[in-house]
């Protein structure tokens, strides 16, 4: 008989589904679109609206897509309360934070 996942997680040590759980919840926290972290910031499309100087509308808009400018994503995150950094990974050497990209001196 194949073994169910919660079945698993049900059968651990309390304090070993907790961390595991505390994990799960660490890595989700990683990877975010811009809606969910507008809610997660507890802001409305509104606000952030607001802020950027545009319509309501036009924030659903740019949470729908999937292709941004730089410079606008990082309004938008700037807008958020938040910074924005570029980070270039590659297999043989660790991470890079991309210089001038995405930086207020950089746009347009």
């Amino acid at each position: 008989m194949a073994l169910d996942v919660e079945d698993v997680i049900a059968g651990l040590d309390p304090e070993r589904r907790r961390k595991i759980e505390e994990k799960a919840a660490e890595l989700i926290a990683e990877e975010m679109t811009l809606r969910e972290l507008r809610k997660a910031r507890a802001l409305t499309q509104a606000s952030v609206a607001r802020e950027l100087g545009i319509s309501q509308d036009a924030i659903s808009r740019l949470e729908k897509r999937s292709d941004l400018l730089l410079s606008t994503l990082r309004r938008t995150v700037e807008a958020m309360g938040g910074s924005l950094s570029l980070i270039a990974r590659f297999p043989d050497r660790p991470p890079v934070e991309l210089a001038g990209i995405a930086d207020h001196d950089a746009r347009d």
